[in-house]
């Protein structure tokens, strides 16, 4: 069956030492589609929601106390990030079901609805929320006092939100290394949605802390209500800025996305490794859950077998890719003979 492989180019392998011949899980080696990831995801997320909800608290206090915009807005940006973080949880769980016969791959890619629900809340609850609130005290300014308490809560959110973001660069750092990225360009790009969600929201969250200290300060050295307002529309700026660019992602991989080239090129490295597979022309993963592949193949197997031990074999090796948890499926057929072969 000949096919027309797409246009990159896959990168060096990173499974050193390639995988044991006759291995029963192919699939062991290659980074990021083994391992306890899921168990780390959700830790992630719970630390932020713990966190978000001492903070949301406490900055609603404050924002009534003191009456700054800044902080009001910082308010509804992380009672945003509490509700989003209860999707993402919802997330977690739903993608984790089993297959059955309405799905058979799974139902990995709900996780990227409900990453998308959580992401347009992040742009309406928290982003709209605060812009409207810093135009509206443009417009009709209202006295703020208390100023001390202010930056108490501003501080002391800045704190357990670097907690929470910790724990997202932490995972992100550990599981960037074996695929050779940079911390950014894993979180943009991981298929996990968790992880990519907390550690946006956390440095909005950072980022809009200084924001708000700014505009408290300012208004307390000036008296104006200006530097305040202009600190919550920024907040609502940023927000949306991270909204946008989550539910982008989100999209991408709804729709399909092929897994990255230096997974695509290790899975190639260990089919090569495979004693029965000759060689390979054709090769596609594509994402479909966090940390999930759906994989399709053409191959050459070894030996010269009748066409009905050729439909065994590749039914056999087709089992032994399914025999991973990250791969939801895997259709493999013969090469034609004057395909050319891929290079690991």
């Amino acid at each position: 069956m000949a096919r027309k492989q797409g246009g990159d180019q896959a990168a060096a392998p990173v499974a050193a030492g390639g995988v044991a011949r006759g291995s029963r899980e192919p699939l062991m080696p290659v980074p990021l589609l083994r391992g306890p990831a899921a168990s780390e995801s959700l830790i992630t997320v719970l630390v932020a929601l713990g966190a978000n909800l001492l903070i949301a608290a406490a900055k609603s206090a404050a924002a009534a106390v003191t009456g700054s915009a800044s902080l009001t807005a910082e308010a509804a940006h992380s009672w945003a990030d509490c509700g989003n973080e209860i999707f993402l949880l919802i997330a977690s769980r739903r993608a984790r079901r089993p297959p059955d016969r309405a799905h058979p791959f799974g139902h990995g890619r709900e996780a990227y609805v409900w990453s998308l629900v959580a992401a347009l809340g992040v742009f309406v609850a928290g982003g709209a929320v605060s812009v409207t609130r810093g135009i509206q005290e443009l417009i009709h300014p209202e006295p703020a006092g208390r100023f001390a308490i202010g930056y108490g809560v501003l501080a002391v959110s800045f704190v357990l939100e670097g907690i929470s973001f910790l724990q997202s660069v932490r995972q992100a750092r550990s599981e960037a290394g074996p695929l050779q990225r940079d911390l950014i360009e894993h979180v943009m790009v991981t298929s996990d949605p968790t992880l990519r969600a907390v550690f946006a929201e956390d440095s909005a969250a950072l980022a809009g802390l200084v924001i708000a200290a700014a505009g408290l300060a300012a208004r307390q050295l000036t008296g104006s209500a200006v530097p305040d307002a202009t600190g919550s529309i920024l907040v609502g700026l940023l927000l949306g800025v991270v909204a946008v660019v989550l539910i982008n992602r989100n999209l991408r991989f709804l729709v399909g996305e092929e897994a990255d080239p230096r997974i695509r090129s290790a899975v190639l490295w260990a089919l090569l490794e495979m004693p029965e597979v000759a060689r390979v022309t054709y090769l596609r993963l594509e994402v479909t859950g966090p940390r999930m592949v759906f994989v399709t193949g053409d191959v050459d197997l070894t030996g010269d077998d009748t066409e009905s031990h050729l439909a065994v074999r590749l039914r056999a090796l087709e089992a032994k890719f399914c025999a991973s948890p990250a791969v939801a499926g895997a259709v493999l057929s013969l090469s034609a003979p004057d395909e050319p072969a891929l290079q690991a």
